[in-house]
């Protein structure tokens, strides 16, 4: 059984951690422990039809982003990785400097610290330059740095296919096969 770690921020995009969560509840071995983040619940109830309940329902393991003393608090608890899908850049500033106020913080450090696989879906645009150095700062120390850019050579028509396109590009840097997503072929 392989255990991954979801964290969903509070930026944009929360459809993303949804669709995640469906992708890896299909996947056989994977074991799903989720945090949301403080903001989290607002965006779910803001941007989709869906309510917090659902998130926490895909997963295994559903923590209190308050609970510092959670398992996936401590590099003792092995986990194979962890994806934070949609990484805001205030969650992102946090991961890289290590200010683990939350457990999302601090579940992605224990990741880098551990080197362990930790990929962030990082939802901003346009980026300033504390933006590019937060994601530099980010890609020294080890995160995987995968803003959700979807691939045009795929024809996508709906959003889902575009969702789908960067989940499965997210759940193939954590090494999980997949078909989300129209691969690319020679013409």
């Amino acid at each position: 059984m392989r255990r991954i770690v979801i964290g969903i921020s509070g930026a944009s995009g929360s459809i993303y951690g949804y669709a995640a969560l469906r992708a890896l509840r299909a996947a056989n071995g994977i074991e799903t422990h989720l945090v949301l983040g403080d903001q989290a619940s607002r965006t779910i109830e803001l941007e989709t039809e869906k309510a917090v309940e659902e998130f926490e329902a895909l997963a295994d393991v559903v923590y209190s982003n308050d609970d510092l003393a959670a398992a996936i608090s401590s590099g003792s608890f092995v986990t194979d990785g962890m994806l934070v899908i949609p990484c805001s850049m205030k969650s992102a500033a946090a991961i890289a400097y290590s200010l683990n106020s939350n457990l999302l913080v601090r579940a992605a450090d224990v990741c880098l610290k551990e080197r362990r696989r930790l990929v962030l879906v990082v939802r901003e645009t346009p980026l300033h330059l504390g933006h590019l150095r937060t994601l530099t700062q980010l890609a020294e120390i080890g995160a995987v740095i995968l803003p959700p850019m979807p691939a045009m050579y795929a024809k996508p028509v709906t959003v889902d296919d575009i969702v789908a396109h960067t989940v499965g590009k997210a759940l193939d840097q954590l090494g999980i096969p997949n078909d989300l997503f129209t691969r690319w072929r020679s013409p």
